[in-house]
């Protein structure tokens, strides 16, 4: 049953719900949905989960902070273009380390019509797996998706043509050091192997046009799903100045704007997720990129077919009850 929700600042339980739902529309790795909330009269608390961590493709759980900061932007979002200020405050009590945010949505705020833009892309953002068309994403947009992340103090490098043949053999080398790991496969099949009607993992009929095995081992055990290649009109690379817990979260809240700026310009996007993943292969994409930026995430953008968004599971299995924190 869902903990009873009510009023919090200037919204209304209905309104409260509506935010939450925005929230937990978030992507996250291997859609683990790694979030929990709890609401009280002080504001809405977001907790990271470390229950739905990934201990072997994500053993620091930098990504889960990545997904939680996705969720914490959402739910900022949704705050706001209810006229809403959502004064945030991250890591509050350094005695609860799950507690990763507070939100509190006291004060009264003007809209800004481009948060309420993204607001309104929440619903209809998804990771799109398909192969892409080849289609060119316009100069402007890309300065959009550049600017989001800058407003959320994260940065998109500009790549040259060099860098990113070099980021196709990164991908390739986490790509064969993660499928050589059993673990890694045990854990990988875990989540994207999912009965049709699960609320979490990725299910196959929202894998794109290709099998779930074939996301990683490809054809003949060629790498192919998630792999940069010719048909990608754009690849880019999420960075954070510093690689702390804050600044993970952050990271996190700025690849939800990059993400959510590219859905309301009618662009799909997706994760490469093996040059990040792998700790050896990401420090060197982190010299790659100059030494500076600590690559937090690395996308291809552009047009995909139509897929199914994956599952999210229900208010009532995120919520803590007021008089619980969680350890």
């Amino acid at each position: 049953m869902t903990p009873p929700i009510t009023s919090i600042g200037l919204l209304d339980p209905d309104q409260v719900k509506s935010v939450l739902g925005a929230a937990v529309l978030a992507p996250s790795t291997r859609n683990t949905q790694p979030w929990r909330f709890r609401c009280t009269t002080a504001g809405i608390e977001l907790y990271a989960d470390p229950d739905r961590a990934l201990p072997v493709a994500d053993a620091g759980q930098r990504e889960l902070l990545l997904s939680c900061g996705a969720a914490l932007f959402n739910l900022r979002t949704a705050i706001h273009a209810l006229g809403a200020h959502p004064a945030t405050t991250l890591l509050p009590r350094r005695d609860t380390p799950t507690l990763l945010a507070v939100v509190r949505p006291f004060a009264a705020r003007k809209p800004d019509r481009r948060l309420v833009r993204l607001a309104d892309a929440v619903p209809r953002r998804h990771t799109n797996r398909t192969p892409f068309e080849a289609a060119v994403i316009p100069d402007t947009v890309v300065a959009e998706l550049r600017h989001a992340a800058e407003a959320e103090q994260a940065w998109l490098p500009r790549l040259d043509a060099n860098q990113l043949d070099r980021l196709r053999d990164l991908v390739h080398q986490g790509h064969h050091a993660q499928v050589a790991d059993p673990a890694f496969l045990a854990e990988w099949r875990h989540w994207t192997t999912r009965p049709r009607d699960s609320r979490d993992g990725v299910p196959e009929h929202a894998a794109g046009a290709m099998p779930p095995e074939e996301w990683i081992l490809g054809n003949s055990g060629s790498p192919r799903r998630g792999l940069v290649d010719d048909s990608d009109p754009l690849v880019v690379v999420l960075g954070s100045f510093d690689d702390k817990q804050a600044d993970r979260i952050r990271a996190g809240q700025a690849m939800q704007r990059v993400l959510l700026t590219a859905t309301a310009a009618g662009f799909d996007a997706s994760f490469i997720s093996q040059p990040v993943e792998v700790p050896a292969v990401r420090v060197q994409l982190r010299t790659l990129l100059g030494g500076g930026l600590w690559p937090q995430v690395v996308l291809r953008l552009g047009r995909g077919t139509p897929v199914p968004w994956t599952p999210r599971r229900s208010l009532d299995e995120v919520l803590l009850k007021p008089d619980r924190l969680s350890a």
